[in-house]
């Protein structure tokens, strides 16, 4: 069994239907932050289930329904969403977290330190971009690409 997870952030109220058909198949889909908007969200809901986190830019009234950060839990997989990874305050690894997913940078980024992969999906936005990550989850293993979308 395996779930695929497409991970995006730092969309800024910009949404496409390339990102749509990208997303088709995603079990999950994980946004980090800097959303812009309800209807961003809401549009990813109509593609598949959804797990938020606020961002920086997140500050009106709409979003503070969102926390700051989540922990979801796959498959025996434990993973960190949270939208500036220079908020982590613990170490993810002496916390059994298997994957950190944040956003905030705009630049797309895996990388494992001591056992655990931090991912970074980049961004949607036209500039520097488009990128977002999947990530292939098993009771075995995380897999984790950066996709470029044609801009």
């Amino acid at each position: 069994m395996n779930k695929i997870i497409s991970v995006i952030s730092d969309t800024h109220s910009f949404f496409y239907d390339k990102l749509k058909e990208a997303l088709k198949g995603s079990d999950l889909i994980i946004h980090a932050g800097d959303i812009g908007s309800q209807d961003i969200i809401d549009k990813l809901e109509k593609i598949a289930k959804v797990v938020a986190v606020r961002g920086n830019m997140d500050y009106e009234a709409w979003a503070e329904k969102y926390n700051r950060y989540e922990t979801i839990n796959i498959l025996g997989k434990t993973i960190y969403v949270l939208h500036s990874l220079a908020d982590i305050n613990f170490d993810p690894k002496e916390e059994g977290i298997d994957m950190v997913v944040s956003g905030h940078t705009h630049k797309h980024k895996i990388e494992t330190v001591d056992g655990v992969i931090y991912l970074n999906p980049g961004t949607v936005l036209m500039v520097g971009g488009p990128t977002f990550a999947r990530a292939k989850i098993t009771e075995d293993n995380i897999e984790c690409e950066i996709i470029k979308l044609a801009s």
